[in-house]
Parts: C-alpha cells; sequence; structure tokens
C-alpha cells in the first residue's frame, strides 16, 4: 500500500513539475505577463469553450497595454509573446517580416496527414508559400475581378428572390442568408457550379463548407496534446479536413474540369486560371482541389460574416443605412444595376464596409513564429531575445477596439475613415487596422472578398430598410465553440422592402 501510494504521489508530482516546467519562462527574461493556469495557460477557453476566446486576449490586453509593448504568455505549455503596440505588430508583419514569416499551425499539419489544407498557402512555410501564392496571385487581377462580377450579380438576383420570399414570414437570420450568398458565390467562381444554396434546405456545397469550419472535437485533442507537448508536432500531424470532404471537393474539382474540357466552355473564372495552371506546373487534382479550397474558404466564411456584421451595424444605426443607400442608389444605372467600377468607387461604402471590419474583425488575431532568433522591444531601453520556434501572437480585435488608436472605439463610426480623414491609410501606417493582416501574407482574397460583400450589400440595402428584431442577442455575444468571430443565435433582421 505504501510502495503504491508512493508511486502515485511520485507520478503526480512529476506530471505536475513537467506541466509547471516553462511557467517562469518569461519570469526569468524580465518579460512581465500574467501567470498561467496549469495545463490551459493564459488562453483556456481554447479548450473549455465557456466563452470567447476573444475574451481572454481581451482581458490580458486591458491589464498589460499600458505596461510593456509585448508581454508573456502561455498557450497550454507553450510560452509565446502578446504584441500590445500597433507599431510593433507592422515590425511583426512587414519590416521584420523575414524574422516571422510562418503562421503557427504550420508545424502541425502535413500534405500527408491533410492533402487539402497542407496545400493551402497559409500553411504553408519558407519558400513554399512563395511559389503556391505565386501561382495563385494572377488569379486576383483587376481584369480577372471583372471578369467574374456578373456570376457575382447573377447570385445577388438569387439573394434578391430569396428575401422577397421569406420576408414576409418574419425576420431572417441574416448570418445564414450570407453564407449561403458566399457559399453560391464562391462556388460559381471556382468550380462553375450553383451550389443551390437558395432553393435546397441542406445544399450540398454549403453543408459542407460548414462541415468545413465546425470545431472538431478530435482537433482539440489533438491541440491540448501539442500544448502539452510541443515536440509532438513533429510526429503527429492534425488533419482539418475530414476524408469525406476531401473527397467531395476533389471529385467536384474533377467533375467540373471534365465537363469544361469536354464541352469547350470558355468562362474567366478561377477554374479557368487553375485549369491553365495545371498545364504550366503538372498540378495534380488534388493540388487544384487544395487551391479550390483555400479559394472557397477565403471567399465562404470570412466574407459572410463580414457582410452579416455590415448589415447588423446598418440595422443599428438608421441614419448610416440611410446615408449608405442614398450614395447607393445615386451610383445605379439606369436598369437598376451596378458596374464593377462604380460600385469599387463609393466612398461611403468604403467607409461603411471598413468601419464594420474595425469593430468585427473575421479573425480575432493572427499568430505567426519566429523563424529567425531576434529581439523585440519589451519597454524602451529593454529588449528580449525571441527564439526560434516562439509564437509571436498579434491581437487584431483588441487592437481595433483600444481607445488609444480609434476615438470611441464601441461606437459604429463610418466617417473616421472618411477620405478627409485620411482613409483607412492613416491608420495602417499606424499598425492599427489589420481586417486582412499586412505585408507579404496579407489575405490573397481580399479584393474578391471586398468585391462580392459590397455587391451583396447594394443588393439587399438598394432593396430593403433594415432593423433590428427581438430575436438577436443584444449586445451580440460571440460564440465560444467556434475559432472565428461569430454571433451566438444568429443576427436576425427584420427586412422592410422599400418602394420604388
Amino acid at each position: 500500500m505504501f510502495v503504491t501510494v508512493t508511486l502515485l504521489v511520485t507520478a503526480v508530482t512529476f506530471v505536475y513539475v513537467y506541466l509547471t516546467w516553462y511557467s517562469n519562462y518569461w519570469t526569468k527574461r524580465n518579460v512581465p505577463g500574467p501567470s498561467p493556469r496549469v495545463l490551459l495557460g493564459n488562453f483556456p477557453s481554447f479548450i473549455l469553450r465557456h466563452r470567447s476566446f476573444v475574451e481572454d486576449f481581451q482581458e490580458i490586453y486591458d491589464k498589460f497595454r499600458s505596461k510593456a509593448n509585448v508581454v508573456g504568455v502561455f498557450n497550454s505549455r507553450q510560452p509565446a509573446l502578446l504584441v500590445m503596440k500597433p507599431e510593433l505588430v507592422k515590425d511583426v508583419l512587414i519590416k521584420n517580416f523575414k524574422n516571422f514569416q510562418d503562421n503557427e499551425f504550420a508545424d502541425s499539419i502535413s500534405k500527408e496527414s491533410d492533402p487539402i489544407f497542407g496545400r493551402n498557402p497559409f500553411m504553408l512555410k519558407g519558400e513554399e508559400w512563395k511559389e503556391k501564392r505565386a501561382e495563385v496571385t494572377p488569379a486576383f487581377t483587376t481584369s480577372r475581378m471583372k471578369a467574374l462580377f456578373p456570376f457575382v450579380e447573377d447570385v445577388s438576383n438569387r439573394m434578391k428572390q430569396y428575401i422577397a420570399q421569406h420576408t414576409t414570414q418574419g425576420p431572417i437570420e441574416t448570418r445564414e442568408l450570407c453564407a449561403k450568398y458566399t457559399t453560391d458565390v464562391v462556388s460559381s467562381c471556382i468550380f462553375a457550379a450553383d451550389a443551390q444554396s437558395f432553393t435546397k434546405e441542406k445544399a450540398e456545397i454549403r453543408e459542407m463548407g460548414r462541415k468545413l469550419l465546425e470545431p472538431n472535437f478530435q482537433i482539440l485533442v489533438m491541440f491540448l496534446l501539442i500544448g502539452v507537448v510541443p515536440a509532438l508536432k513533429k510526429i503527429i500531424k492534425i488533419a482539418f479536413v475530414p476524408k469525406e470532404i476531401e473527397r467531395f471537393f476533389t471529385n467536384l474539382m474533377e467533375n467540373a474540369v471534365a465537363y469544361r474540357e469536354k464541352n469547350s466552355v470558355k468562362r474567366v473564372d478561377y477554374l479557368d486560371h487553375l485549369i491553365s495552371l495545371r498545364s504550366k506546373k503538372q498540378l495534380s487534382t488534388l493540388d487544384m482541389a487544395a487551391h479550390g479550397v483555400t479559394f472557397f474558404i477565403d471567399g465562404f466564411e470570412t466574407s459572410s460574416l463580414a457582410m452579416s456584421f455590415t448589415l447588423y451595424e446598418l440595422a443599428r444605426n438608421p441614419d448610416c443605412q440611410t446615408t449608405l443607400r442614398a450614395e447607393l442608389m445615386a451610383a445605379r444605372n439606369e436598369d437598376g444595376t451596378i458596374d464593377y467600377d462604380s460600385l469599387l468607387e463609393l466612398p461611403y461604402l468604403d467607409q461603411v464596409l471598413y468601419e464594420a471590419l474595425r469593430i468585427w474583425p473575421p479573425a480575432a488575431f493572427l499568430s505567426k513564429v519566429c523563424t529567425i532568433p531576434t529581439e523585440l522591444e519589451v519597454s524602451e531601453g529593454k529588449t528580449v531575445h525571441v527564439e526560434r520556434g516562439i509564437p509571436v501572437m498579434l491581437p487584431i480585435w483588441a487592437i481595433h477596439r483600444d481607445a488609444a488608436n480609434f476615438e470611441e472605439p464601441e461606437r459604429f463610426n463610418p466617417d473616421r475613415f472618411a477620405p478627409a480623414n485620411g482613409g483607412t491609410k492613416v491608420y495602417r501606417e499606424k499598425g492599427c487596422f489589420i481586417p486582412f493582416g499586412d505585408g507579404p501574407r496579407q489575405c490573397l482574397g481580399m479584393r474578391f472578398a471586398l468585391m462580392q460583400v459590397k455587391r451583396g450589400l447594394f443588393e439587399v440595402i438598394t432593396k430593403y430598410e433594415l432593423s433590428i428584431n427581438s430575436k438577436t442577442k443584444q449586445p451580440l455575444v460571440l460564440d465560444p465553440k467556434t475559432f472565428i468571430v461569430c454571433p451566438l443565435g444568429g443576427i436576425w433582421l427584420d427586412y422592410k422592402p422599400i418602394q420604388a
């Protein structure tokens, strides 16, 4: 009995010592920061999911922003740095990019474990991400954006019909409405396919898109294990995309290519770019599917969130809605539509969208990895040596909502981005407005995302007057079970037709 108890106590002691071994990592380096919790570190919400992870970041930011430029934190056992100052964010993303060019989760995935995400430029490292990004960049030129615009218009018309059919039945859950819209847009532009999100209750592409980004218990466990034993990154590789979804998108790509080639279809879209790229770069169907899914994720989820939060803020702020409607109405063609160039030249539309992205950035934080050891300034005259492999986290949500960066940050105020006030440039130069990231690894699909969201906003705002329905939880609460900024319970709005 004594021996058993002794062994048990020894084992418990060993585990405790192991879990707390790095807990003084930043203390020894004279870097301030919150004390980590055993096993959970400073971001327990990633595992417990009892509240949005945004709140973990915000608490640390509020406590330490006046004390240091960077603070030492722990993601489980993994020491990391949390950047507090916009100028340092800019340094990490642009000036010292070579020191932080990889994204944190790149080591946790491989092409073998996850053929789709393993080929995603976001996950690739070193020279490989440059090569893959270079393959995709030509797909987002101005001429190609213009060529894609009619497909976006077609989906906008489908959305208009859907709203007309449902608005008489009560409020519309706008988060799902926007997800249907962006799913149909990207499906048309990537796979030349009608996703039928507006006509089918559970359209297959929409359901696969939903599953693609659903929190997965297995992945949570894997992240917990890797957080406890970082060395497991080299042994255990995470599969973000289940085999079912991998097969679906690979088959979708194969069928789309086969149909286009068999019928000699000429259509200037993303699929056309991939087909031309295939012959030049000897891409496999899996490579093409991976590029397609990358575009799908960039264009579907974050764009739908940006659009739904923008409509939410316009519903909350009727004066802004009225001002935007007047600008959009004045820009219409005689047939009530709008052309590509006119849409992209509307200043107040830009202001409204950027302000919504400031308050509700789809990615609440970025996490880069130190690839070349360097120094970061902790406070004036004091630096810390950042070792290779240390994550450096950038709290976008907190920086966007800091009164030191934006006057009355909780207020929806599109005028802060007015051309007369310098637009977004002044804030980008300070490093405090980064909804799409910045620098060489800035979101590749940004231009397409903005274009489709603007066209969707045009369709809604010129046809309907929006207001908040009582089914919407006020103030909005973020869903604790997602890793993106997503409203819990949805966004329910009333759509009142505007009399012509």
